[in-house]
């Protein structure tokens, strides 16, 4: 016979009305209604011990809970989770263990955290299934300004750098604007302290980045550039290509909601202790629990103030761009980029197309048979064949992209 839905309280008077009226056998009855004797008297006994009071669904959490965490041990927890509330319950049992020795499953934490309403629905989430990170620091610096969510909207931002393999925040510094000064003055003085990357992943925004220019260079991204950095941009409206710093991002935001903003004028002194925080107390899950500092050093190599000129190496043919970031090939005039006036760039022939280099970085591409260049500094549009930037080999179509004919 099919389910029904019926109403508990109901059915058990049913029972002990037909069973008051004597008509029938305990057993009969126990049958008609779908439950064992052991219930049926119990019903019973109910009936006659709590009237209606003893039909109401009754808890069936265990009287004594043996190995229940202790009380004083969850109140560790709860202050704990008051004196960092963006952290989850995995930081939480490594913060737990480290200041009182005592070691507690993440879930019994995240359980007590949801028995105290210390757990809003949006961060319950599922973690991420595949990460990827360079082989060592200083490889790879991913450098954005962090876009301040309402009541902090101004033309003020914090620029962040962060280390991509070991999420270090190299820079958490407030600037005055998006312009070019401030950020040329907070970087250089990060590069004096800590040395200077190898690579530095960017995205599409002021200061390093012009979108009336061909290929987006700037001053500043060519002042990087000279340091020996290899630039990469990150895809158009994909910031999950700067992932790291993105997700640092999403902390900062998430930090500054739960435990307030400071003082207008307090807010590098916030933002630096938040920064020493971040890199020296807070365990992440990626590096096994511990902190990013444990996973940083300065990078070995030096930042130059006056750095010296580039050696381009075997199978380079050198060229010097005119006051107006151009140069000739095959008697046609090509404009590399007006920010690189001036400045010495490599060429080099790979299968019928000529491959632009400033320093570390490759900035355009010239099919010659065709006579079309096209822009080559974003990585969502080139690929290497070989990591081996000695011996780049194109594996794309240059005729697939925006191009830029010759005069």
């Amino acid at each position: 016979m099919p389910w029904e839905a019926v109403n508990v309280e109901q059915r058990r008077v049913e029972f002990v009305v037909k069973a008051g009226q004597g008509k029938q056998t305990m057993t009969a009855l126990c049958r008609e209604f779908g439950i064992c004797r052991a219930t049926g008297y119990k019903w019973l006994h109910r009936w006659k011990d709590d009237r209606l009071e003893g039909f109401r669904e009754h808890s069936r959490r265990p009287k004594t809970s043996p190995t229940r965490t202790a009380e004083w041990k969850q109140q560790l927890v709860v202050a704990l989770r008051k004196r960092y509330p963006d952290w989850g319950a995995q930081k939480l049992a490594y913060r737990l263990k480290v200041e009182t020795g005592i070691e507690m499953p993440r879930i019994t934490l995240h359980r007590i955290l949801m028995r105290e309403g210390l757990v809003r629905r949006e961060e319950r989430h599922a973690a991420a299934t595949k990460r990827f990170r360079r082989k060592a620091p200083n490889e790879l610096w991913q450098m954005d300004f962090k876009g301040m969510p309402e009541p902090w909207t101004n033309r003020q931002s914090p620029l962040s750098i962060v280390d991509d393999h070991s999420r270090y925040v190299v820079a958490l510094e407030w600037q005055q604007g998006l312009n070019t000064e401030a950020a040329h003055k907070t970087v250089r003085a990060v590069f004096e302290r800590s040395g200077v990357p190898r690579q530095m992943l960017l995205d599409h925004g002021t200061p390093w980045w012009n979108m009336a220019s061909g290929i987006g260079l700037t001053r500043f991204s060519v002042w990087l550039m000279k340091q020996g950095i290899q630039l990469l941009f990150s895809g158009y409206r994909h910031p999950q290509t700067q992932g790291k710093v993105e997700r640092f991002h999403g902390s900062l935001e998430r930090v500054l909601k739960l435990r307030g903003a400071p003082e207008e004028a307090a807010w590098q002194h916030w933002l630096a202790a938040y920064r020493r925080e971040f890199n020296e107390d807070r365990p992440h899950e990626a590096l096994g629990m511990e902190p990013p500092a444990k996973h940083w050093q300065p990078s070995e190599k030096a930042y130059q103030p006056q750095p010296r000129e580039w050696e381009y190496g075997d199978g380079f043919e050198v060229r010097r761009l005119d006051s107006k970031g151009q140069t000739f090939i095959a008697g046609k005039r090509l404009i590399v980029a007006g920010a690189l006036a001036g400045e010495r760039v490599g060429l080099q022939d790979i299968d019928g197309i000529t491959l632009i280099s400033y320093r570390a970085t490759l900035v355009r591409l010239l099919d010659r048979r065709s006579g079309k260049a096209a822009m080559a500094a974003l990585p969502e549009q080139f690929r290497w064949a070989s990591e081996d930037p000695a011996n780049p080999k194109p594996v794309y179509d240059v005729m697939k992209h925006d191009c830029l004919l010759l005069s």
